[in-house]
């Protein structure tokens, strides 16, 4: 039997991996039929011995294969095979961290052959419904080692932490656990998001609003042009962009910002080389280009370029 689990989100696929690999642990207690076959030891002779050779225990093999969509000798030879490896009476598990080409053969391959699981970035409702449940993961697992848990998050608190966070779950799992233990019996509250929680836009946006301050349009398209690369949707970033220019617009007019100190502190610095002119402007065209997208007038990446090379 073939496992195939794949896609963007690595969180959640993690995860899933992680299952499948305890369970085997529980139901094979000698633990000693387990392999890994990654990056560095992906060679298909060493694949096919192991998977060829009985095992002593009678029992069958759960083989983990990383790295594959990265080795084309690998998966020339797989895909010669794949018909005999597919008969073999062993778990092969095939991860792949990143989307992988529809057109690729050997996706197309475990697609028709495997029990095949895509893992894509949660958006909406699924990703808050997902918050939710990790909220109350965290709560039980803090009644179990540190007595009763009853911290609760309101939908404002929760619609910021997304907003602020996105749909890197890797990050937004810690972000929670970090509230929770905060609040212990209390309420999240919005306050509470804005004080606590590093925002994803620190590691995404920060840079480009640097390059659009200093008037270097190559650089900040090439950033832009880096985060669509990996996935990043247009209106997220037109989002995060916004929101970082209302935050120096917020500076820049003499105002407090409530947000993470380093956020803070990181706003500061780029207020100064903005006129409120300036900003005034930029604040309207991202308004316009939001306002484009939604109604279809332009496409989002356009709106995107268009934006940075009109500043």
């Amino acid at each position: 039997m073939i496992i195939f689990l794949y896609g963007q989100d690595t969180y959640r696929s993690r995860q899933k991996l992680k299952e499948i690999v305890e369970y085997y642990r529980k139901t094979h207690k000698s633990g000693l039929n387990l392999r890994y076959f990654d990056d560095e030891n992906l060679i298909f002779q060493d694949f096919k011995n192991e998977i060829e050779t009985r095992s002593i225990f009678r029992e069958k093999k759960l083989i983990i294969l990383k790295g594959v969509f990265d080795n084309n000798d690998f998966q020339e030879e797989f895909l010669k095979q794949g018909k005999k490896i597919i008969n073999f009476d062993n778990i092969i598990l095939i991860y792949e961290k990143k989307e992988v080409e529809k057109d690729n053969p050997l996706f197309k391959f475990l697609k028709k052959e495997a029990k095949s699981q895509e893992f894509q970035l949660l958006e909406g409702q699924k990703l808050k419904n997902w918050a939710k449940k990790k909220l109350k993961d965290y709560q039980a697992l803090s009644r179990q080692r540190a007595g009763i848990n009853q911290a609760r998050i309101e939908e404002k608190a929760l619609d910021r932490l997304i907003d602020l966070v996105g749909n890197n779950l890797w990050q937004m799992s810690n972000e929670i656990k970090k509230l929770v233990n905060y609040k212990n019996k209390g309420t999240v509250e919005a306050e509470d998001v804005e004080l606590l929680v590093r925002p994803k836009i620190e590691l995404d946006i920060f840079k480009t609003i640097d390059a659009m301050a200093l008037r270097n349009k190559k650089q900040a398209l090439g950033l832009l042009r880096k985060h669509l690369e990996k996935g990043d949707a247009p209106l997220y970033l037109l989002t995060m962009i916004n929101f970082q220019l209302r935050n120096i617009l917020i500076v820049k007019s003499g105002a407090r910002l409530s947000a993470h100190p380093y956020v803070v502190k990181k706003t500061i610095q780029q207020a100064r080389n903005f006129s409120l002119g300036e900003l005034k402007k930029i604040y309207q065209k991202i308004s316009q280009a939001d306002l484009d997208i939604k109604t279809g007038k332009i496409e989002p990446e356009v709106a995107l370029d268009l934006l940075i090379a009109g500043i």
